[in-house]
C-alpha cells in the first residue's frame, strides 16, 4: 500500500474537523490552528467579533450546513461577512482558490488576502482572533439577595437576545418626495435598517427600525431590476440590487430578522397572557 493510500485511509475514518491532509503526505489536526474555533455559532462568531475584534479580525468555525464545509467569519466594520471553505477530502477551496494542505492556506493567510464580497466590500484579513484568550480569574461578591414576589414561574425564563445577523453594502434607493433614485450605502445590525450618503460617510440619513417593517418582497411595480421593498405603516421603501443574487440575499436576511421579531413579540404575549391568567 502506497503512502497516498495509506493516508486516504486514514483521512476516511476520521471526521473531516479532526484532520487535514498536507501535500507531503502527513496529517495536520485542525484543532492546532489557533483561531480556529470548532463548533462556535453564527450568532456567537458575530457577538465575538463585533465586541471584541476589529476591522479585518476573523476566525474559522465549523459550518452547520454539513460536514466537511466551514465558515471563515471576518468583520468588515460594523457587520460579519461569512464565507464558505470547502474541505473536498483532499483539497480545502476558498473563493477562488484550491490549498492541498493545510499549510498552504495557513500561509495563504498570513500574506493579509483581500477579498471582496457581492455587497462591493472589500477586506483585508488582518487579525486573526484566538480560540484561546487569557481571562481574570475575579468575581464580585454578592452582598444582596432578595427576591421579588412577582408569581412568575419558570416557565417565564425565556432566554432571549437580538438577532446579530449583519450585513451591508451598496443599494439604489427610491426618494420618498421626488421619486428619483439614489445609490446609498446600507448598514444591518440588529434590528436597525440606516443608510447614508456613501461609505464613509459616518453619520446615516435614517434610520429604519425592523420592529415597525410589516413585510418584505420582491418588486416588479418599479420597472427596474433586482428590485425590493420594505413596507413599513408610514411609507414603503423600494430598493435596487446590483444583481439578482444580491437581491436575493438582501431579502432572506430580512425576512429572517422579521422571524426573529414576530418570535420575541409572541413569546412576550405568551408570557403577558399568563400573568393575566394567574392574577384573574
Amino acid at each position: 500500500m502506497g503512502r497516498a493510500e495509506s493516508l486516504e485511509g486514514k483521512m476516511s475514518a476520521q471526521d473531516p474537523a479532526d484532520l487535514w491532509s498536507t501535500s507531503d503526505g502527513e496529517a495536520e489536526l485542525l484543532q492546532d490552528l489557533g483561531w480556529y474555533h470548532g463548533n462556535l455559532t453564527r450568532h456567537a462568531a458575530e457577538a465575538l467579533l463585533l465586541s471584541n475584534g476589529c476591522d479585518g479580525s476573523y476566525l474559522l468555525r465549523d459550518s452547520n450546513e454539513r460536514i466537511g464545509l466551514y465558515s471563515l467569519s471576518v468583520r468588515a466594520k460594523d457587520s460579519v461577512k461569512h464565507f464558505h471553505v470547502e474541505y473536498t477530502g483532499f483539497s480545502f477551496k476558498f473563493g477562488f482558490n484550491e490549498f492541498s494542505s493545510l499549510k498552504d492556506f495557513v500561509k495563504h493567510f498570513a500574506n493579509q488576502p483581500l477579498i471582496g464580497s457581492e455587497t462591493g466590500t472589500l477586506i483585508v484579513l488582518k487579525h486573526p482572533y484566538p480560540r484561546k484568550v487569557e481571562e481574570p480569574s475575579i468575581y464580585e461578591s454578592v452582598r444582596v439577595h432578595t427576591a421579588m414576589q412577582t408569581g412568575r414561574t419558570e416557565n417565564d425564563l425565556v432566554p432571549t437576545a437580538p438577532s446579530l445577523g449583519t450585513k451591508e453594502g451598496y443599494l439604489t434607493k427610491q426618494g420618498g418626495l421626488v421619486k428619483t433614485w439614489k445609490t446609498r450605502w446600507f448598514t444591518l445590525h440588529r434590528n436597525e435598517l440606516k443608510y447614508f450618503k456613501d461609505q464613509m460617510s459616518p453619520e446615516p440619513i435614517r434610520i429604519l427600525d425592523l420592529t415597525e417593517c410589516s413585510a418584505v418582497q420582491f418588486d416588479y411595480s418599479q420597472e427596474r431590476v433586482n428590485c425590493f421593498c420594505l413596507v413599513f405603516p408610514f411609507r414603503t421603501f423600494y430598493l435596487c440590487a446590483k444583481t439578482g443574487v444580491e437581491a436575493d440575499e438582501w431579502i432572506k436576511i430580512l425576512r429572517w430578522k422579521l422571524s426573529q421579531i414576530r418570535k420575541q413579540l409572541d413569546q412576550r404575549e405568551g408570557t403577558i397572557r399568563s400573568h393575566s391568567f394567574i392574577f384573574k
